[in-house]
Order: structure tokens, then C-alpha cells, then sequence
């Protein structure tokens, strides 16, 4: 990893940063609620595997992470086993029943929940389609893309991913993205997901996205989770004013259950 972060600060720079932010957002009154039925909470969480910062396998401390968040729409990345028979590690059963959120459903997978670790849960609406695409590059990733029909009015496609460790391989995996973009369709589009970029600007293996989701909102450090200080986990929408109030669901559940924070944003449609 380099010493340098996404602004050019140095490390302990950004270290204290962060410190600061955090106790910033400590010092803040009660989140903000939802306006109004038009809008809707989306979050994006790596699990870890349900291994917490302190080494213990919890799925149940995951689920109350999730609870806390209380979304409507969330893409959980690293939630199956990634070797052997690839089973999924949560209880989705008892979390459709503790939060009405059910998995966008996928073919060939064995035991796992999901598509190479993403698994894309939804509380309300029909899936109109779902698309399970390898993501190029050395290590095994992939992205989940559903259509997902929230009501009769309203519908939101959603892409989740998780992105390679190496630049090349997130570079190459944007485009991928890119290209479900490239159709003249204009429908209401998130990116969610564990992109593992922390540079912004020219040195970013994502700039390519910014044709289609940019200007980004504000990159919100998420990992590590007991003081974030990088920016690797991302919503993104293709609309203006379409994402907004973009932060870390940052508890104290939240800091010991995975090494990333959640990321949460409202969504208006």
C-alpha cells in the first residue's frame, strides 16, 4: 500500500483526519430519517466473512449490524465461503424474518448465498431480472446486476460488485461495468459495492466511471473499520441528486464485526 492517500496527504495526515471526522460525527444530532415514500436507504457491506476484528466468526453479530441499518436495498460483499463448497455463511431465513429483506435469487451456486461472495438483498418490490457477471482479472470476482421493479411506478437497476486488489484488475473491471451502461437506456442505475480504490482523481483505476456516475458524492472512508482512514467501499448513482447523504453507519457493533464500516446512503426516485 502507499504511503500517499486519495488527496496526497501523508499517512498520519490522514490518520488525524479521520480522527477528527469521527468524533465529528459523534458530536452530530440523530440522523437524519427518510423524507418521504420517494425515498430509500441502500447501503453496501463487506462482511469479512462474519469474522470481526476481534477473530471471531459471528453471522448473528453481522445480522444486528444489518438490523442497525435497517435498509431497503443492501449489497453485502464476502458472504459466502470463498473456497471448498462456497456455502453462504449468513441465516438468510431468519433475517427475511427479523428485517423483510430477501436475496436477489442466482443460479449455480451450491450452498452459497450468492455470486463470488455479493449477495444483493431487497426488502420490497419483484425482480424483473438478474445478470451474474465474471469480473476479469486474476483473483475470482464478480458483480450481481438486477432490475428490480420496487412498485408499479418505480423501478431501480442495481450493479454489485466487488473489485479486484490490483489496479490493473479494477481498471478492467470498470469497464466491464461501463459496458452495462453503454445502452441508450436511462433508467434509474446504483453501483454498489467494495470497489477497494482509496485514490481519487487521475490516480484512480476507477475514473473511468465518472462518464456514467459522476460527479461521485463524496468518498467516505470505510476500512479499516476500527479507525477508517480509505475510501474502499462506494455508492454511486447515474442521476444527479440521485444518492445522497452518503456516510458510514459507524456503532459500535459496526466497528468489531467487520473490518469495513458499512456505507449507507439515501436514495431519491
Amino acid at each position: 500500500m502507499e504511503i500517499e492517500d486519495i488527496k496526497g496527504r501523508s499517512l498520519p495526515e490522514t490518520v488525524l483526519l479521520s480522527i477528527r471526522a469521527r468524533n465529528a460525527r459523534k458530536a452530530k444530532a440523530t440522523p437524519r430519517k427518510r423524507v418521504n415514500d420517494t425515498e430509500i436507504v441502500v447501503a453496501s457491506y463487506n462482511v469479512h466473512k462474519c469474522i470481526g476484528t476481534d477473530r471471531r466468526f459471528d453471522p448473528d453479530r453481522t445480522a444486528r449490524v444489518i438490523r442497525e441499518i435497517s435498509p431497503d436495498v443492501i449489497a453485502l460483499q464476502e458472504a459466502d465461503n470463498r473456497f471448498g463448497d462456497r456455502a453462504g455463511l449468513l441465516d438468510l431465513a431468519r433475517l427475511e424474518l427479523e428485517t423483510g429483506l430477501v436475496p436477489v435469487p442466482v443460479t449455480g451456486n451450491g450452498k452459497g448465498h450468492g455470486w463470488r461472495g455479493n449477495v444483493l438483498l431487497f426488502k420490497r418490490g419483484t425482480v424483473r431480472d438478474v445478470h451474474q457477471l465474471k469480473l476479469p482479472g486474476l483473483e475470482p470476482r464478480g458483480a450481481l446486476v438486477a432490475e428490480i421493479d420496487l412498485d408499479e411506478k418505480r423501478s431501480l437497476r442495481v450493479i454489485a460488485a466487488h473489485l479486484g486488489l490490483l489496479r490493473r484488475s479494477r481498471s478492467e473491471q470498470a469497464r466491464v461495468v461501463l459496458d452495462i451502461m453503454s445502452s441508450a437506456d436511462e433508467r434509474p442505475t446504483l453501483l454498489l459495492g467494495d470497489l477497494n480504490e482509496w485514490r481519487l482523481g487521475n490516480r484512480s483505476a476507477l475514473n473511468t466511471l465518472h462518464t456514467t456516475f459522476g460527479p461521485t458524492p463524496p468518498a467516505v472512508p470505510t476500512f479499516p473499520s476500527g479507525l477508517p482512514v480509505l475510501a474502499l467501499d462506494r455508492i454511486m448513482g447515474n442521476r444527479h441528486d440521485l444518492v445522497s447523504g452518503v456516510e458510514a453507519h459507524d456503532t459500535p457493533l459496526s466497528r468489531v464485526a467487520s473490518d469495513h464500516l458499512p456505507l449507507t446512503a439515501y436514495v431519491h426516485l
